[in-house]
């Protein structure tokens, strides 16, 4: 018996559907995210090495020890070799000594290493698609405010993330001198502009808050 032939494998994402709401927390509209971006594959292991790329390029790597060669002092023969009774001694600067030199300490170096492209927009894409899938990732139709209130602010982050205290990281593409005014002194909150965005500072906030505009940046930059 001939067996029919297998449908042809769709090559289109499901599409990935999301809520813009407004800064009152009230539906505005729905979009269809981009699933590659919003809603693919979670490689952690991309997300390991980026993170440890990241806090490695943070080390200033200034730490600095003395060998027994730059330490000061020392040059003279404690005492003599025979008959003291004492171990032999040539220098009081031996790294067996107090004050004397340090074997095999830290010396100054450069920690940093880089990443390719194409790995950091993979492990980007993880934690988008994490946040996206933990219901963790908010979309907001605009952010303004005529003049800068923290507690103006605070009030519409706690509203937007359901009452609990804001912990939330902001990256929007139409930036308000006056949005990150009114939140830079709220503890666990931080504005950023969306080019900023990086897979660390991510992970630092439970919830990430984008823009219309951040949203368009993002597909267009992480889509393949």
């Amino acid at each position: 018996m001939k067996l029919p032939p297998l449908p042809p494998l769709l090559k289109t994402a499901v599409p990935t559907i999301i809520n813009i709401i407004d800064m009152k927390n009230s539906k505005v509209e729905e979009r269809d995210l981009n699933p590659e971006v919003f809603n693919g594959e979670i490689k952690d292991y991309l997300v390991h090495e980026v993170v440890r790329a990241h806090l490695a390029n943070r080390r200033q790597g200034t730490a600095s020890t003395k060998t027994r060669s730059e330490v000061r002092g020392g040059g003279k023969k404690p005492w003599r070799q025979k008959g003291t009774g004492r171990a032999r001694a040539g220098t009081i600067r031996s790294p067996l000594w107090r004050g004397g030199g340090i074997v095999f300490g830290p010396k100054p170096r450069d920690y940093s290493y880089s990443v390719p492209k194409k790995v950091r927009r993979a492990a980007l894409r993880s934690v988008l698609t994490a946040k996206f899938q933990e219901s963790r990732l908010l979309v907001v139709d605009r952010f303004s405010l005529e003049t800068p209130k923290t507690k103006e602010m605070y009030a519409i982050l706690k509203g937007l993330i359901g009452g609990q205290e804001p912990s939330a990281l902001l990256a929007l593409g139409d930036w308000s001198e006056a949005v990150w005014r009114s939140a830079r002194n709220i503890p666990d909150v931080k504005v950023i502009r969306v080019e900023q965005l990086n897979v660390y500072t991510a992970l630092l906030y439970d919830y990430l808050i984008l823009d219309k505009s951040a949203v368009n940046y993002l597909e267009g930059m992480l889509a393949s």
